[in-house]
């Protein structure tokens, strides 16, 4: 009889199941935790949507997408409305405020040239903003004459190709009408 050989002991592994790690938060859930209308409110104060974003944690991209969804257009457009209407308050604001555009020297009192040409650009970069945000509220208005001595005229053509005289006649009484104004 063959001698029998020993049994080697295997380790038996115990497989123990992680569990599944969590799933990250979607940018609507993340933007809907917030709100629209604090988010919203903040783009209506003239905050940065970079800096929105980044406190809400997503990207730039991310919130502009989500603002301009269906469910959401309607009230970011009249925060944009205010974020205008807003700028147009600060313009007065700061052209208003004349606190440090003088100092006092040995001499007496001097102009600050820095500071009334940094109002100035700060002013003129919320105009023309609120110009572009706001085109019929605050952009330039353009009046569309013409030439006293080239007046502006309309022409129109009409194809009468295979029209009934009575609808010919129709015509040329309307337009006889229109001339004789």
């Amino acid at each position: 009889m063959a001698a029998k050989k020993p049994v080697k002991a295997v380790a038996v592994k115990k497989v123990v199941k992680k569990p599944a790690p969590a799933k990250a938060p979607t940018t609507a859930e993340l933007l809907g935790k917030v709100g629209i209308d604090v988010i919203c409110a903040r783009v209506a104060d003239c905050h940065f949507l970079e800096n929105i974003a980044s406190d809400c944690g997503v990207s730039r991209g991310s919130l502009v997408k989500w603002l301009s969804s269906v469910e959401n257009a309607a009230l970011y457009a009249c925060a944009r409305e205010a974020q205008a209407d807003k700028m147009a308050e600060d313009i007065l604001r700061i052209a208003d405020d004349g606190a440090n555009d003088t100092y006092q020297t040995e001499n007496g009192e001097a102009t600050n040239h820095d500071v009334i040409a940094r109002s100035r650009l700060r002013v003129d970069a919320r105009k023309w903003l609120a110009a572009k945000m706001a085109p019929k509220k605050y952009g330039e208005k353009l009046a569309v004459v013409g030439d006293p001595l080239n007046p502006i005229e309309t022409r129109s053509t009409l194809n009468v190709t295979g029209l009934s005289t009575a609808t010919l006649v129709e015509i040329m009484a309307a337009k006889d009408a229109t001339e004789s104004r």
